[in-house]
Parts: C-alpha cells; sequence; structure tokens
C-alpha cells in the first residue's frame, strides 16, 4: 500500500464532499432538528404510560397485580439495574414476588398510583423508597438520533457515492491508475468516518447547550462506540456497493437495510418487553449495537467492560463486511 497515493484519494473525497453545500448543511441540520422537535413535543410530563419490573418471575407466582390492565410488565433478572432505572424515572415500579418487596421513586406521580394499585390487589409488599433524577425522552432520544444520523450518512454517503462512480466511468479511470483497490477503499473509510465523527460531535455539543443532556458516562467511552459504529455502518456502505452499477437498485438496497434498522434497532422506543424474536432479530443489526452501547454509557454510566459484548459485535461485523465488499470489489 502507498501512503501517497492513499492521501491522494482520500484529499479529493474530501474536497468532493466540502463542495456539495446542500449534502453538508442537511448532515448538520437534519438531526438538531430531530432532537429539537421531540425536546418541544415532550417537554411536558409526557404521556400516562406505567412499566413496572417484575424481578425474576416465576409462572406460579403471578400476582393479581398484573392482571391490572393499562400497565406494561417487563421481566427482570438484573435487580441492581432495575433498582438504578427506577431511580431515573425509566420504571415506575419494581415488583419482587419472591422476596415480597417493590421500589418506587418518591417523586413519580406514577409511582405513588402504582403503589395504591398494587396494595388494593396484594397485600404484605414491603415498600422500598429510591430517589433519583428523572430522565426525559430527549436524554434518551439523543444517542439513537446519532446512531441513525451515523447510518444514514454511511450507508448513502459511502455506497451511493461508489455507485455513482462505477456508473460515471470514474472507477475505469482510477483503474488505470496504480491505485489499488485496498487504497481506494481505505481513503473511503477515513474520509467518511472523520466526518462522521466530526459532524456526530457538533451537532451533540450544540444540543447539549440548549437541552443539558444526562452524561453518566465517560465521553471517551461514547467516542470509541461512535468511532467502532462509523467504521462498521461504512464498511456495510461498501459491501452494498461493491459490485453495484445501478445507482436505481443500490438505492433501493440501502432503503431496504437502513429503515429496518431504524425501527427495530431501538432508536425511537425502547425494545423491552417486546415480542423475543424481534429482540433476536435486533441483535443481527448493527444499529442496534450503537445505539445500546451509547445508551448504556449516557445514562447508566456503563464502561467499556459492561459494554465488551457490542463492541466485540461491532469489529466482528466491520471485519465481515470489510473482507467481503473488498473481495467482491469491481470496478467496472
Amino acid at each position: 500500500m502507498s501512503f501517497r497515493r492513499f492521501l491522494a484519494i482520500l484529499r479529493a473525497r474530501n474536497k468532493e464532499f466540502w463542495r456539495d453545500r446542500a449534502a453538508l448543511s442537511w448532515n448538520f441540520i437534519f438531526p438538531i432538528m430531530i432532537i429539537g422537535g421531540f425536546a418541544i413535543a415532550f417537554s411536558g410530563d409526557g404521556p400516562d404510560l406505567y412499566k413496572v419490573g417484575i424481578v425474576n418471575a416465576e409462572p406460579d407466582q403471578k400476582l393479581l397485580f398484573e392482571e391490572t390492565r393499562y400497565i406494561q410488565f417487563i421481566p427482570v433478572t438484573d435487580l441492581a439495574a432495575a433498582v438504578t432505572k427506577v431511580e431515573r424515572h425509566q420504571l415506575d415500579m419494581l415488583v419482587s414476588p419472591s422476596t415480597q418487596q417493590f421500589w418506587i421513586n418518591e417523586t413519580s406521580p406514577a409511582g405513588y398510583m402504582l403503589e395504591r394499585l398494587l396494595n388494593g390487589s396484594d397485600n404484605g409488599f414491603k415498600r422500598q423508597a429510591v430517589t433519583g433524577q428523572g430522565i426525559r425522552y430527549v436524554d434518551w432520544l439523543i444517542s439513537g438520533i446519532l446512531a441513525m444520523n451515523l447510518m444514514f450518512s454511511a450507508l448513502f454517503g459511502v455506497g451511493f457515492v461508489i455507485v455513482r462512480y462505477r456508473k460515471n466511468g470514474m472507477l475505469k479511470r482510477i483503474k488505470a491508475t496504480p491505485v489499488t483497490a485496498f487504497e481506494f477503499i481505505a481513503a473511503q473509510v477515513v474520509s467518511r468516518m472523520w466526518l462522521l465523527l466530526s459532524v456526530s460531535i457538533l451537532v451533540f455539543i450544540l444540543t447539549d447547550l440548549v437541552l443539558d443532556f444526562r452524561m453518566y458516562g465517560s465521553y471517551l467511552d461514547l467516542l470509541i462506540v461512535f468511532v467502532l459504529g462509523s467504521v462498521c455502518l461504512i464498511s456495510l456502505g461498501l459491501l452494498i456497493a461493491a459490485r453495484l452499477a445501478s445507482e436505481e437498485l443500490a438505492g433501493g438496497l440501502l432503503n431496504a437495510i437502513s429503515w429496518p434498522m431504524m425501527f427495530l434497532s431501538g432508536v425511537w422506543f425502547s425494545l423491552e418487553g417486546v415480542n423475543p424474536w424481534l429482540v433476536k432479530l435486533a441483535q443481527l443489526l448493527p444499529l442496534t449495537h450503537v445505539i445500546d452501547g451509547a445508551r448504556a454509557i449516557m445514562i447508566d454510566g456503563a464502561g467499556l467492560m459492561d459494554i465488551l459484548p457490542n463492541l466485540i459485535t461491532l469489529v466482528v461485523m466491520s471485519v465481515i463486511f470489510l473482507a467481503i465488499g473488498a473481495y467482491t470489489f469491481r470496478w467496472e
């Protein structure tokens, strides 16, 4: 690999993007518009939705309380993590049938109502009160919006561009130069990655100045998650564009991949309590691991070791996507 040729391709791709003012502006404006819109829409107390965690629920321990309508009951295995969610208003109540205990946040109106309902249907439970600052929907949403912006910019900013290069004959001309396929692909990855990270950092800083997001983890850990996520999603875009020469087909395939990821990876809503097979399907999507890792750092204060499975999955997916994309890549 020639570092000089790599830099030449990298500079050319960067200049091409910077000259496209419309695309550049949209990469900044779109996520800010979404975050601002949801911050305004959910600035009040939010909808009346009750979420109750049931610790290590057994079939023979089902409570009368669980027959109450309009309450979502979520199975819980990690008691400490669930108590933290009660502190931050992510769960309205936590109930342990085996120990006859329940936890509520004393500052939560939903917790007060659920306590009255529980005492009216099942007696003998001991009250455990916790306190904590609630997590707003926009605090929960920000990591999903940034990850979604990464996804669309990576898939369409790399995959669609390479297909256009192939269609108008640019790749054929580059093939006549000493530039190798690896140098060309590496330049595309690096060029798009620094752009995605720059946009994400700037959007986060600007919106954080206005909305003051909750951040319980490390900013460095969060950056690492988005770096690995960027590489993985860019690699997926390269894989899709490795052999295609039709912009229409490329656009269809990219949409077929990006839209399911947007709805099944937890961008807009939590996957807790949904059908188990949907949860398993979501684990096959790279965007899921980016969002889960980022939210765990921001909201739960997790470290890199806590989200190690997500990081390993992103690295493995990146290697697979890059290997297949490089092997199947064609210039013409």
